[in-house]
């Protein structure tokens, strides 16, 4: 059994609700169901859920503008799940505040693993956390990172960029995203200067850098830290 948080499905297609229903009750989860946006958004404030799961296509607003408000004051993770596959608007969910998006038709195979990592990204704490990821362990207070327990020497910059990552594990950050955290608006743009960040990264953290298993390339979008 997975766990026994809430998990909020807002979503107007019945189907898809029943679907929900069933898959994350077996694996022992609580449902709250809303079935458009301003619902969604009290049953949010109400009921306190582990994650949302928004579909975009609601009757009463757009779900961009529920992801957006919803972002004003919860903090937990949120799942996009909807038929709009263009990347664009993809991009513009991750980058309202969404952790990860969805098409619909979805394996619920997939869907789960999803839940599970956005969950487990948001029990992490703050900054003086040490998180670890197999055989790797970055200490988020003295910058230290170690793989099978050796040290690993990364420049500031690279330390930066990893532990953003590592941070939201399981979340699919765009390129602009993380421009703008670790370098700043100035460099929103500079994607090529982030891949090659992203391969020194790979050749110091990855047993293959070549077939990367940490450090996933999310075609087109950005990077997913994923465990």
């Amino acid at each position: 059994m997975d766990g026994n948080e809430v998990i909020l499905i807002i979503d107007d297609e019945l189907q898809i609700r029943r679907l929900l229903e069933i898959t994350l009750s077996e694996k022992g989860y609580k449902i709250v169901m809303s079935v458009n946006g301003k619902e969604g958004i009290t049953d949010a404030a109400t009921h306190h859920p582990a994650l949302v799961i928004l579909d975009l296509g609601l009757p009463d607003m757009d779900g961009q503008e529920v992801l957006t408000k919803l972002r004003e004051w919860y903090y937990k993770p949120i799942i996009v799940l909807s038929v709009r596959n263009s990347e664009e608007e993809i991009i513009k969910a991750l980058d309202n505040g969404a952790n990860d998006y969805l098409t619909k038709p979805f394996r619920t195979g997939e869907l789960l693993a999803r839940i599970r990592a956005a969950i487990r990204s948001s029990d992490h704490t703050g900054d003086d956390a040490i998180l670890y990821f197999g055989s790797l362990s970055i200490d988020m207070a003295s910058h230290v990172v170690r793989k099978n327990m050796e040290f690993i020497k990364l420049t500031s910059t690279e330390f930066s960029l990893l532990a953003l990552l590592a941070k939201n594990s399981g979340r699919v950050l765009t390129h602009q995203y993380i421009l703008k955290e670790v370098w700043g608006y100035g460099y929103v743009e500079q994607t090529q200067y982030l891949r090659v960040f992203i391969a020194q990264l790979r050749r110091k953290i990855e047993d293959n850098p070549s077939r990367p298993q940490l450090l996933v390339t999310e075609s087109g979008i950005g990077y997913r830290f994923s465990e």
